[in-house]
């Protein structure tokens, strides 16, 4: 179930958002502030001011996004995932605004299985950043987030939508 609260110590700048909310993290890492998580909330009851500079520069950026989708994301990411899902995001993020690849194309391309490709997706830290709204099932949209219906494919839904509309 997609959560509307936070849960433990984790404090994020919470923002509304076209399709209900998200929450951007950030950790000093190496000495050096940067993005721990995007998470999104299909509701959103109270928004927060950033608690740093990133956290508001972020928050601009995913702004300018949703004014504009082709917005570029400029921000410093703590690296996180495994070897293998980081070669998956890192090929997501060479998809085009406004296009979509399919689950078993970009699985072809890395020499690994769709449902590999779709397991990295859901254990994104960074969506939007890396926007993997745009890896799709052969037959719709597929799942996201690792659901495959609910909040999260409406959200999918959405991100798609507002790419494929400018």
């Amino acid at each position: 179930m997609l959560k509307t609260s936070l849960t433990g110590n984790l404090k994020f700048c919470l923002m509304r958002a076209p399709f209900g909310g998200l929450g951007i993290r950030t950790e000093i890492v190496d000495g050096s502030l940067m993005i721990a998580q995007v998470r999104y909330f299909s509701q959103l009851e109270k928004a927060s001011r950033p608690h740093n500079e990133l956290e508001k520069i972020a928050k601009e950026q995913i702004e300018s996004y949703f004014d504009n989708p082709h917005s570029p994301f400029d921000l410093p990411i703590k690296n996180q995932g495994s070897i293998f899902q980081q070669r998956v995001w890192s090929k997501i993020q060479s998809i085009p605004v406004g296009q979509t690849i399919t689950y078993g194309d970009l699985a072809t391309q890395i020499k690994s299985a769709p449902r590999a490709v779709g397991g990295a997706c859901a254990a994104n830290y960074y969506p939007l950043i890396i926007p993997c709204h745009r890896v799709i099932s052969k037959v719709d949209v597929g799942g996201f987030m690792g659901e495959a219906n609910g909040p999260y494919l409406r959200i999918k839904q959405w991100l798609i939508r507002h790419e494929q509309e400018i």
